[in-house]
């Protein structure tokens, strides 16, 4: 594991031999916080996550992350150039050197076009779904889903290449539910990890004998669909109203009529969000529909929605 040094004067610091300067805060949350710092050696920004850790339990989730970043090397999956664990008297803090992306997130560049009145059109859709799509074929070729795919961790990188990021939530893309005890630990755990507007019905109440596959990533990427061609994500006003997204999730959605949209971009995103995880396509299924979906050549009509 690397060392970090910080000189709190200068705002420098170094992991893995490496030196870096603060610059500015870029976000935070309840257990972490991210920063703006540039390499001294290099001159290229980054982001460092600086994740707290209160307890034994803490360090093992960061590392669990840390970990997750180190199996793929992926186009569309945010890539750790370094990381390290730094002594804060008797707390920790994990700290994850991760590039930089200027234009922010995908829920970003969603709420600014709503702000003006307008949305993605499907040109800009189809290749951000696409690179959604390979990022999550990798990870669940590895065996593994992501678990808490939103547009607030979708990164967007100067070619408007998605990059999926926060990988802290994944595990294993196949779990086996044998009992009540261990049916309400995922659902516990999901209730922590999954972020409620984006999480598959079977998340919410999880039956004593089932499988949770991988699919729970295809529903929360229907969501993320919606919300590039409707602004935001299907559940996101029923919760923030204080209704019961439990509730709204287990009945079929209905799509808002719009012309913007080829029919059949719709009906995609309808599969993905079927209430039964059986019936929504795995990630290679999705990848042929999308390919079938690219652009017509010029002059050759298509059908809206």
């Amino acid at each position: 594991m690397g060392h970090a040094l910080c000189a709190c004067a200068r705002g420098s610091f170094s992991i893995e031999g490496q030196r870096y300067v603060l610059v500015q805060r870029l976000g935070e949350g309840g257990f972490s916080y991210v920063d703006l710092v540039e390499g001294l050696q290099d001159g290229r920004f980054y982001a460092l996550k600086r994740i707290l850790c209160h307890d034994q339990e803490d360090r093992r989730e960061a590392l669990h992350e840390v970990e997750m970043h180190r199996l793929f090397d992926h186009p569309n999956i945010l890539r750790l150039q370094a990381h390290c664990m730094v002594e804060k008297g008797s707390k920790h803090e994990a700290w994850l050197l991760l590039p930089f992306c200027q234009r922010g997130t995908l829920w970003s560049e969603v709420e600014m076009l709503r702000d003006k009145g307008t949305f993605l059109p499907e040109e800009r859709i189809l290749p951000i779904l696409l690179g959604i799509c390979r990022g999550l074929q990798a990870i669940h070729d590895k065996g593994y889903a992501h678990r808490d795919l939103k547009p607030t961790n979708v990164l967007l990188d100067e070619e408007e290449r998605p990059v999926l990021m926060d990988l802290g939530s994944m595990n294993q893309a196949r779990i086996e539910v044998e009992g009540s005890r261990q049916a309400l630990a995922v659902q516990d755990w999901a209730a922590q990890r999954c972020t409620i507007s984006y999480r598959a019905p079977e998340l919410f109440t999880v039956e004593s004998h089932c499988v949770i596959d991988e699919r729970t990533d295809i529903w929360s990427l229907g969501c993320v669909l919606y919300c590039m061609m409707f602004g935001e994500g299907p559940y996101d006003m029923i919760f923030q109203k204080g209704d019961s997204v439990a509730l709204a999730v287990q009945n079929p959605l209905r799509v808002p009529p719009s012309s913007r949209y080829s029919a059949a971009l719709g009906q995609l995103m309808s599969s993905m969000l079927a209430v039964n995880p059986q019936e929504r396509p795995h990630i290679s299924r999705l990848l042929e529909q999308l390919e079938a979906l690219q652009p017509a050549p010029s002059g050759q009509d298509t059908t809206r929605i």
